[in-house]
């Protein structure tokens, strides 16, 4: 029976406040792009930018700290046993890990200390290995985790996401094989940083939003270069002037390839099961009544109704902020580091390329042994790619180069290492065929339009 006008939001004025306030402030700090401090950039990753650059000359000391207190936490706990923590369930499973973790924790400490103080394996701490992540990468972890862990109950608890679930389910399911609610991930990514995107699939995947198929395809598809960092790599190869059309690439390109890596393994052979057990069951359609809008914003004031305790929300922020600062910085430094130096130090991905400079020839790319040797070293870092290209002659090969490093995504500095970090269901073999998989797709793309442009 159709559901008279009134009962279709039984709620009072209050009810909606709670809903559209912090809802529309977390719109405001992690989706619109303003112009602050000359550029154009969202609130929090401008407010990090701004703390990084005070603390440029601690931060490294700190995170150190951070990642040695991780690592000796994690020694004592193992020592004792979990059961030591069952009053403290927040601590028991940030510091009751398998004792893979706890290596690898160990070694993130250990490659930390050597880098800080610069003694040991130069191979370690030079300024392209741990030095990069100790003194570059780590100091963005460290202030985008602090702004974006704190405020992201703006977007996960009050409605927002329960909003553009139902709404934009209808376009991101049969396109992406995702929920609605996964558009946000790609935004905040997009105008913010694909660290944000990470943060934001991690903590929705834990609350029981996705499955564990859900969560590796959002990961490692949706968690996107930021503009802001696209314009660095673009201006790196020396066509700064080209943004426009060489961002359009890219984006032609990712949306492609965001279409076709869920229909594929390994992403395609994960589990549609969440991260209880529990099987994956049919969304529930839209109830007589209600358009996607009502229903949507019915589900969101509800969602937002249930939130009364400040005291929660910055407990929650803070749990945030200690999660991803503690249990992901360890290991971008332990499986950062390692993979620099085998980018660094041997011919690896050198040779991993040599397999591609009869595609590139047959693809008609200027110098194409030189653009090969940049196909997949972007595994280890993205900006490697253009560094490397930087010095090509070829504005084409130049641009190909570019433009391919963006749409990779998976880099071991940052995004692979961070979903590794995470309790997403996703290891080391799986982020290289996805980084390979993304590579034979848009390179493809991104010539084609080359060879239109230039």
């Amino acid at each position: 029976m159709k559901m008279k006008n009134q009962q279709k939001f039984p709620f009072q004025l209050s009810d909606h406040l709670k809903f559209i306030v912090p809802s529309l402030i977390g719109i405001l700090l992690f989706m619109i792009p303003m112009n602050l401090g000359g550029d154009v950039t969202i609130p929090v990753a401008y407010f990090a930018g701004v703390l990084q650059e005070r603390l440029s000359d601690q931060l490294s000391a700190i995170m150190t700290i951070i990642i040695s207190i991780t690592a000796i936490g994690t020694i004592i706990v193992k020592l004792l046993g979990g059961e030591s923590l069952r009053r403290f369930p927040f601590f028991r499973n940030l510091f009751d890990v398998s004792w893979v973790w706890v290596i690898i924790r160990i070694l993130g400490a250990i490659f930390a200390i050597m880098t800080l103080f610069k003694f040991g394996s130069e191979m370690v701490y030079s300024a392209n290995t741990g030095g990069l992540l100790l003194t570059s990468l780590l100091h963005i972890l460290f202030t985008v985790f602090l702004f974006a862990g704190l405020f992201l109950p703006l977007l996960l608890n009050f409605g927002l996401l329960e909003l553009f679930g139902i709404m934009l389910t209808k376009i991101m399911r049969p396109l992406f094989t995702t929920p609605g609610r996964s558009s946000i991930d790609s935004i905040a990514s997009w105008l913010g940083d694909g660290t944000i995107g990470v943060l934001l699939t991690s903590k929705q995947y834990e609350e029981g939003h996705y499955t564990k198929r859900e969560a590796a395809v959002i990961g490692t598809t949706f968690s996107i270069v930021s503009i802001t960092f696209t314009l660095v790599v673009v201006a790196e190869v020396g066509l700064g002037d080209m943004f426009p059309i060489f961002y359009a690439t890219v984006l032609l390109a990712g949306l492609i390839a965001a279409i076709i890596m869920p229909r594929i393994p390994p992403l395609s052979k994960k589990e549609d099961t969440f991260l209880s057990g529990e099987k994956a069951s049919a969304e529930p359609g839209t109830p007589e009544g209600y358009n996607l809008f009502s229903w949507g914003y019915y589900k969101a004031v509800e969602r937002g109704k249930e939130q009364s305790s400040v005291k929660d929300f910055f407990k929650q922020g803070f749990q945030n902020i200690l999660d991803m600062w503690m249990g992901v910085a360890p290991i971008v430094m332990a499986l950062g580091t390692i993979t620099l130096v085998i980018a660094e130090y041997t011919p690896l991905f050198t040779w991993l390329g040599y397999p591609f400079i009869p595609l590139l020839e047959l693809m008609q790319i200027p110098e194409a042994n030189a653009a090969s040797e940049t196909i997949l070293v972007g595994f280890a870092d993205m900006f490697l790619p253009a560094i490397i290209g930087s010095s090509i002659e070829s504005e084409m090969t130049r641009f190909i180069i570019a433009a391919l490093s963006v749409t990779q995504l998976i880099y071991m500095s940052e995004v692979g290492g961070l979903l590794l970090g995470s309790k997403i269901p996703i290891g080391m073999k799986d982020l290289f065929i996805i980084f390979v998989e993304r590579t034979i797709i848009t390179l493809p793309i991104i010539t084609a339009i080359a060879h239109i442009i230039f």
